[in-house]
């Protein structure tokens, strides 16, 4: 089958691009790695490339992230994680802020031009189709923006369908890799995030609709619903734990209003057991982020969840989960979607879920967010927060019960303190109000 097409190595194809082009590069676990390689090896003849990328796990910190590098490429990252977060806080990149589900508003408008594509595809069917696999998200907008598509043919990429479906005719430059994709360990949760899944698993009606964020927090979610029935997946990201959810019959999608009978995502992130699940599945749809994300198609299904997690939380329910103080972390990604669109779905709830410390045996639960972090759930929107001392509901609250509420739940030894900040914060009213 591939012989019928012409086929380029990594150096000829990447020639396509030029100085001062504007370059999108496809995320989850399908960097194509084989053509960033390529492209670094062109850094002595090009100046001024930027390139644009979104959640994207790499194998490896991408070897554009090289000082010697740094004015012939300029990376912005719409979501900051591993193959670039050092190169974004050492100063020599970017991130631009937005909604993730809003991104390709800002490539289909020409707020953000794109010339080049580069992309990650599976193996061509009978009909020339090629499918980006286990990550639509962005890539279906970015390829119907950008002038040029060059794109790895990849035999380790699963077969996906919905928006992540194109013709090969639609690609300007063909690429043969055998590259396996990035992966995720499966790891077994700890008992404070099982209890963690707990909580939440017992606030969740049968024939609820779900998505859960990225992490061993909300994955341990997935854990605690082996009892649940006829749930649904609507999701940003489908996980490993999906998988096991949807093979035992617990999740069945036959309560969905919005794509009933399949589960609904826009990337995955696992392990090559989930990829493997993933091929030519036609119970999934992969679709464009703008609109998986879009909060109004959320709610429309009637007792939508979402399950997050956070980096911390101050008293009033304010939720930094893409910043460290000022250092960028990671992104925003789909949880304001998520947390707005489950609010106007009828019966929809929304968990902010973590454990009460860092690795440190900081708090997460502060009496103010940490100088610099950023906010990315308002205390306007936030619903349930969970961590393995409980689960508490600040929907309706004031700002005393809030604070109550979430010392509640904190780390024990770090209770009297936030007692004493609390009051220091609400004065009079914090310690009368009943």
């Amino acid at each position: 089958m591939l012989t019928q097409y012409k086929y380029v190595t990594p150096d000829e194809a990447v020639k396509l691009i030029k100085s001062g082009d504007h370059v999108f590069v496809q995320g989850s676990c399908s960097i194509p790695e084989a053509l960033i390689a390529a492209l670094a090896k062109r850094g002595n003849e090009l100046h001024d490339v930027i390139l644009y990328n979104a959640f994207a796990l790499g194998r490896r910190v991408s070897p554009l992230c090289n000082p010697e590098l740094k004015d012939a490429f300029h990376i912005d990252s719409f979501f900051v994680s591993n193959a670039v977060r050092g190169w974004v806080n050492e100063g020599y990149a970017t991130t631009t802020p937005r909604f993730f589900g809003q991104v390709p508003i800002l490539f289909r408008d020409g707020t953000i031009k794109l010339d080049v594509a580069l992309i990650n595809c599976s193996l061509p069917d009978e009909y020339g189709n090629v499918s980006l696999g286990v990550s639509a998200d962005l890539t279906p907008s970015a390829v119907e923006c950008a002038k040029t598509i060059i794109a790895q043919i990849n035999p380790m990429m699963p077969f996906t369908y919905g928006d992540s479906v194109i013709h090969i005719s639609k690609i300007d430059a063909l690429v043969k890799v055998d590259d396996p994709l990035a992966e995720t360990p499966d790891l077994e949760p700890t008992e404070a995030e099982l209890s963690i899944g707990r909580y939440i698993a017992e606030q969740i009606k049968d024939g609820s609709t779900l998505q859960v964020g990225v992490g061993t927090v909300p994955n341990a979610v997935l854990h605690s619903l082996s009892s649940h029935r006829h749930l649904g997946i609507h999701t940003e990201a489908l996980t490993n734990g999906m998988v096991d959810l949807i093979e035992s019959g617990v999740v069945d999608n036959s309560r969905k209003n919005i794509e009933p009978g399949v589960s609904v995502a826009s990337l995955a992130l696992g392990t090559r057991r989930l990829y493997d699940f993933m091929d030519k599945n036609r119970s999934l749809m992969f679709r464009d982020i703008s609109w998986v994300n879009d909060p109004f198609i959320i709610a429309q299904n009637r007792n939508a969840v979402a399950i997050n997690s956070c980096l911390e939380i101050d008293l009033s329910g304010q939720v930094c989960a893409d910043s460290i103080g000022t250092r960028i972390y990671s992104g925003v990604g789909g949880q304001q979607d998520f947390i707005y669109g489950t609010s106007r779905s009828p019966g929809g709830q929304s968990f902010i879920a973590m454990l009460s410390t860092t690795s440190k045996g900081e708090s997460k639960i502060k009496p103010i967010l940490t100088p610099g972090a950023g906010v990315v759930t308002t205390r306007f929107q936030t619903n349930w927060v969970v961590t393995e001392y409980g689960a508490v509901n600040l929907r309706g609250r004031n700002m005393v019960d809030r604070a109550r509420l979430l010392i509640s739940i904190a780390a024990p030894q770090f209770r009297e303190e936030l007692d004493r900040e609390a009051y220091k914060m609400l004065g009079y009213a914090y310690r009368n109000w009943r």
